[in-house]
């Protein structure tokens, strides 16, 4: 490998994204066509796959990802579903007394970081460690953050377990979907039905940890709600370290090793990045008030600048630069349906908190179990929607209509909130709410899996998992921005929000439907 092309496989979005989120950690497979021992051999070919059909139809090493996702996701859902009402409730109820407003844009700013860390994980894994390694270490320093939320007090010990899980996650997440990538060659069928299983299990996490940590901090107190999350990341690492070795060989390729004689300048430069960012906080300059804003933009231009290093690499063909360009709208329409998808946590919890009927036969069902409701469906509809891909085969929309069709659902579903604005306090009846949700889960289906089934084709091979990071970059920047947008919701005067937000998606989505023709033929037979 000549040295001159060295700088291009150093995207210039990590830096900036190790600075916003501490150290990042991400990633997946590598791009090599490659064999294991067992008999679920993956390949990445055009010609290649896994063909083996034990797990449910696919390759028996979606199992281990299946399921060390699916604890991961237990976990951060479930602490995820009490975190904005610990921070805004009252010290006498448990709580650390933060200012409402402050407190949603920490948590767009949290889950926004959580993406955000996808950057360098994804650089780690291609260049360091392999995202094998990666996904394992993710995995004990997201139980490590837990355990800081669990036991560590005050704003102090939401700090460090928020960081830590953060950086964990963003290292886990990019690298086991990056590794379901590499069970299927491009032109397999089961690819889109594969991500949708997939899909299935990060949502039956994501069901049971709203449910079991909304029940103890409802009964026993905060502290139980974030230990249980802890321990079910612990029952997730147990259960990966057992079946790790079972996973492809390619799944611990390193696919473009770093000199070891530039270890030390990137080391540096992540100490350095680290100074800056403490500097920065001491001097005011980065607070918590401020803190959605500051996600956003480092986003952005991480984003920007891992377009223009990916676009510019002499290290990808003409039809792959193609490829990424025409990944571009769908970024952007991507970056729009999670500003209001991810509201789930911020706006949503509000509402579910002051406007929301929870009684329940005389029982006042916990704040947190609404964030339950929508996996609910998406472990209904996953395999319908599966099913319905694999029938239609090449016959199914193309990725930029899936799109499209994603973000007009999404933006009528917040459309479907206006009928009640005037109901008053816990006027809202919670069957509305589970409607409102289902037509969630419909929007999500249609722009979520696909999505991440999508990325991995349109990736040149020199950059198969960072541009995986660059797809959660968009859930990064459209997360921040639901934090961000979450200080303009008033549950006095609900009207304009869910107004204008509903309609600002909807015309994402129709702008991108006019767009198709165009789009794909960017996409260079990638659909």
């Amino acid at each position: 490998m000549s040295e001159r092309y060295e700088p291009e496989q150093v995207p210039v979005g990590p830096p900036e994204g190790a600075t916003a989120a501490g150290d990042p950690v991400r990633t997946g497979g590598a791009n090599i066509v490659a064999t294991s021992g067992t008999d679920a051999a993956a390949t990445t070919g055009d010609e290649g796959g896994d063909h083996d059909t034990r797990f449910f139809g696919q390759p028996w090493a979606l199992a281990h990802i299946f399921g060390v996702e699916m604890w991961e996701r237990f976990s951060f859902y479930g602490m995820q579903g009490i975190l904005l009402i610990y921070m805004y409730y009252s010290v006498a109820e448990g709580g650390l007394g933060i200012d409402r407003t402050v407190a949603t844009g920490i948590v767009g700013a949290y889950g926004g970081t959580v993406y955000l860390c996808t950057i360098l994980g994804a650089w780690l894994a291609d260049r360091v460690l392999g995202s094998e390694k990666v996904l394992f270490f993710s995995a004990i320093v997201i139980m490590a953050g837990h355990i800081g939320l669990a036991l560590l007090p005050s704003v102090w010990g939401l700090g460090v377990g928020l960081l830590l899980v953060a950086v964990g996650s963003g290292g886990l997440k990019a690298n086991a979907t990056a590794v379901v990538g590499t069970l299927y060659s491009v032109k397999d069928p089961r690819r889109d039905a594969g991500f949708s299983l997939f899909y299935l299990g990060i949502n039956l996490g994501a069901f049971l940890g709203p449910l079991i940590t909304g029940l103890l901090q409802s009964t026993l107190g905060f502290h139980w709600g974030f230990g249980v999350a802890a321990v079910g990341m612990a029952i997730g690492l147990i259960q990966y370290s057992f079946g790790r070795k079972q996973l492809p060989a390619e799944a611990s390729v390193v696919a473009n090793p770093l000199p070891r004689n530039r270890y030390a300048a990137f080391i540096g430069f992540a100490a350095a990045g680290i100074v800056v960012i403490v500097a920065l906080v001491l001097l005011g300059v980065i607070r918590a008030e401020n803190l959605a804003t500051i996600v956003i933009i480092i986003t952005l231009l991480a984003a920007i600048a891992y377009f223009f290093v990916i676009v510019s690499s002499r290290r990808i063909d003409a039809t792959e630069r193609s490829r990424v360009l025409g990944f571009i709208p769908l970024f952007i329409v991507n970056v729009g349906f999670w500003s209001l998808y991810q509201q789930q946590f911020t706006v949503l919890t509000i509402y579910s908190d002051q406007r929301l009927d929870r009684d329940l036969f005389g029982w006042e069902m916990p704040v947190s179990w609404v964030n339950s409701i929508n996996p609910i469906f998406v472990i209904i509809l996953s395999g319908v929607f599966a099913a319905i891909w694999t029938k239609l085969g090449t016959r199914s929309p193309s990725a930029p209509v899936k799109f499209s069709l994603g973000a007009i659902i999404m933006g009528c579903a917040f459309l479907l909130f206006l009928p009640f604005v005037a109901t008053g306090v816990n006027g809202t009846p919670l069957l509305a709410i589970v409607v409102i949700l289902l037509v969630f889960t419909i929007a999500e289906l249609f722009i979520s899996p696909p999505g991440l089934s999508v990325t991995t084709k349109l990736a040149p091979r020199k950059f198969h998992t960072q541009m995986v990071a660059l797809y959660f970059l968009s859930i990064a920047l459209g997360t921040s921005i639901a934090g961000w947008c979450a200080q303009f919701y008033d549950p006095k005067n609900e009207a304009p929000y869910f107004t204008i937000l509903g309609l600002i998606a909807i015309a994402l989505g129709i702008a991108l439907l006019f767009c198709v023709k165009p789009v794909l033929k960017l996409m260079k037979g990638v659909r």
